[in-house]
């Protein structure tokens, strides 16, 4: 699927890819719902994969909030660039570790919801016109939406699919 460059592209495909997601999941028995996956990836399951989708939506959140008061969000977060993002990873699979499986996706759910609405609030020029706010510096709001559900669902769609062929070898 090609990167959205409008509004209803946005919406309609990151929703797709949210759907093929969720469809990619609920297709699967709880147990293997719950394997670990191989070694060597810092998500180790289905859980870590949506707690990750599901902070990500709360970081834009954040920047965004942030950002329309005119300040400059820390991006990725506080005390991270995006050279030790990995280190970031591994501190949010930290946090959501104890948490099940549902609950995330319930989170996740609700995330989705918030980051949904924002889309909707706003124009498609709001949204696609570059360095319209400072905050997101040369680039557009839209820009950072797409990194936040289309392209990161499809990273965990494709994430998951290939560890469960790693852990179910067909």
């Amino acid at each position: 699927m090609p990167r959205p460059k409008t509004k209803d592209e946005l919406l309609t495909q990151s929703q797709a890819n949210l759907d093929k997601l969720n469809e990619l999941i609920d297709g699967l028995s709880e147990s293997v719902q719950h394997m670990e996956f191989p070694k060597g990836t810092l998500n180790r399951n289905i859980r870590d994969v949506i707690a990750h989708l599901h902070h990500w939506h709360k970081l834009f959140l954040g920047w965004y909030k942030v950002g329309t008061t005119g300040e400059k969000p820390n991006i990725p977060a506080e005390g991270y660039t995006w050279k030790t993002l990995p280190e970031f990873n591994k501190k949010i699979n930290e946090k959501y570790s104890e948490i099940s499986l549902e609950e995330v996706r319930d989170l996740f759910k609700g995330s989705y919801r918030e980051v949904r609405s924002l889309i909707e609030q706003h124009s498609e020029d709001e949204l696609f016109e570059k360095k319209l706010y400072k905050w997101t510096g040369t680039t557009s709001l839209a820009a950072y939406l797409i990194s936040a559900t289309f392209s990161h669902y499809d990273w965990a769609f494709k994430l998951i699919k290939k560890s469960l062929k790693q852990i179910q070898p067909s």
